[in-house]
C-alpha cells in the first residue's frame, strides 16, 4: 500500500514538475472545420504511383523549382546548396551560406543556408529566398551572388527569420513571405503548433531597393502564386490549410480575402497549370476520421500544447504524420478540381510543390533525398 501511495506521489511529482516547466512555445487557441470528405475530385486514387524518383541520395530537400529557356530546371536542398538540373546531370551552383561538411544537419541551417523560393528574372538570374539569409539575385552559370535584402535588415523594423515563398512579376517586382517574425525554418513546427500569425507578405521594388510589407498577421505564411492577368496573388497559410487571395489591381486593390478553405492537408507552394488551374502541393495531409487529426485536436487547447512541447522532442512529432502524398488542382474560382494521391507513400509525401516542364511535373519536398518526376496527364 505504501509503495502504491509513494509511487502516485512520485508521478504527481513529475507532472506538476513538467507542468511548471516554461514552454518554449506560447500557442494561441484556433478551432478548424471538419476536414472535408474524400469524395468527388478528392477521392483517394494512385496516380502519383506513375512517377519516379530522381537523383536519390544526391538532393535531400527539391523545395521549390524554376526554369529557363534551355530547358534546365534549379533548385535548392536543405544543405544550403542551388542546383542545375540538365536532363539526367545535376550541377552544383553555389552554396548560400558556408559550405562546410555538416551542412544538411538542421542545427547547421543557420550556417549553411536553406534556399525555399527559386525563381527566373527576365535578364536570366535565378531570385532565390534563403531563409536564413534572405533575399538573392544569383548567376545561374558561375553561381556568384547578389545580396538584394538580408534577414537582419528585414522591413519595417522587423528582421527576417523564415523567408519561403517567391513569385516575380513581369515587371520584375519580387513578392516574398516570412513565414514567421519568431520561428525560423528549423523550428518551422513550433510555429504550426502555436498556430500564431506571425506571418507576413512583402514586395520587393528590385530598381528603388525598397521592400514593403502588403500583408501582416498571417497565418505561417508560405508559397505564392500570381493570377496569369497579374491582379492577385495567392498566399498559402500553411498552420491553418487555408489559402487566401490578395489583389493587387483593380476595385479591390489592397484587400484580402479567402480563396479556399479548409483543406484536407497543409498547403505549400503554389504554382499555375499550363490549364490555368493551380496546383497545390500538400506538406501533409488531415483526413476525416473516427479520429480528428492530430493538430485539429490540439488546436483548441493552449495548456495542452505547452505541455505535449515540453515533454516531445521536436523530431518526433514526425512520426504522428501520415506518409500520403497529395496535391490539389483548385480553379480560378477557389474550388477543388482534382487531386493527385500517392496513399502509402510509396513513391513520395511531403509534396512541397508541383512544377510543370516539358510536358512533366516535378515535385518537390522539404527534406526527402529525392524529387520525383510524374508525366503531365492529357485531358
Amino acid at each position: 500500500m505504501y509503495l502504491k501511495w509513494g509511487f502516485s506521489a512520485a508521478l504527481l511529482a513529475v507532472v506538476v514538475g513538467i507542468y511548471l516547466l516554461p514552454s518554449p512555445i506560447d500557442p494561441e487557441p484556433f478551432m478548424f472545420d471538419k476536414p472535408p470528405p474524400l469524395v468527388g475530385p478528392l477521392a483517394i486514387n494512385r496516380r502519383i504511383h506513375h512517377g519516379k524518383r530522381l537523383f536519390y541520395g544526391q538532393l535531400k530537400g527539391p523545395e521549390s523549382f524554376t526554369s529557363d529557356h534551355e530547358g534546365n530546371l534549379y533548385t535548392g536542398t536543405v544543405d544550403g546548396k542551388l542546383w542545375q538540373i540538365r536532363g539526367e546531370h545535376l550541377q552544383f551552383i553555389t552554396q548560400m551560406g558556408k559550405n562546410v561538411s555538416e551542412c544538411g544537419i538542421p542545427e547547421y541551417e543557420p550556417v549553411c543556408g536553406r534556399p525555399h523560393g527559386v525563381r527566373l528574372d527576365s535578364n536570366g538570374y535565378l531570385i532565390v529566398a534563403d531563409s536564413y539569409f534572405g533575399l538573392f539575385r544569383v548567376h545561374p552559370q558561375t553561381g556568384e551572388k547578389e545580396h538584394l535584402l538580408s534577414n537582419k535588415e528585414g522591413v519595417d523594423g522587423i528582421p527576417f527569420k523564415f523567408l519561403n515563398g517567391l513569385a516575380l512579376s513581369q515587371n520584375g517586382t519580387i513578392f516574398f513571405t516570412d513565414s514567421s517574425s519568431k520561428w525560423g525554418r528549423r523550428h518551422h513546427k513550433y510555429e504550426v503548433l502555436e498556430t500564431n500569425h506571425c506571418g507576413r507578405l512583402i514586395r520587393y521594388d528590385i530598381v528603388k531597393k525598397e521592400a514593403k510589407t502588403l500583408l501582416e498577421d498571417l497565418y505561417m505564411a508560405n508559397g505564392l502564386a500570381l493570377s496569369p492577368e497579374e491582379d492577385y496573388l495567392l498566399i498559402a497559410e500553411t498552420s491553418i490549410a487555408r489559402i487566401l487571395r490578395y489583389w493587387l489591381s483593380g476595385s479591390k486593390a489592397g484587400r484580402k480575402e479567402v480563396f479556399v478553405d479548409n483543406l484536407p492537408g497543409y498547403p505549400d507552394n503554389i504554382r499555375i497549370s499550363s490549364m490555368g488551374t493551380y496546383r497545390v502541393g500538400l506538406s501533409t495531409t488531415r483526413f476525416p476520421g473516427f479520429f480528428p487529426p492530430f493538430l485539429d485536436a490540439i488546436a483548441p487547447y493552449p495548456a495542452l500544447k505547452r505541455f505535449i512541447v515540453k515533454v516531445t522532442p521536436l523530431a518526433a512529432y514526425s512520426f504522428l504524420l501520415k506518409k500520403h502524398g497529395l496535391f490539389l488542382e483548385v480553379n480560378q474560382n477557389g474550388e477543388i478540381v482534382d487531386s493527385f494521391h500517392d496513399p502509402d507513400g510509396s513513391v513520395t509525401w511531403a509534396i512541397s510543390d508541383v512544377y510543370e516542364h516539358q510536358g512533366q511535373l516535378y515535385l518537390g519536398n522539404t527534406d526527402l533525398p529525392f524529387l520525383v518526376v510524374l508525366t503531365r496527364e492529357r485531358k
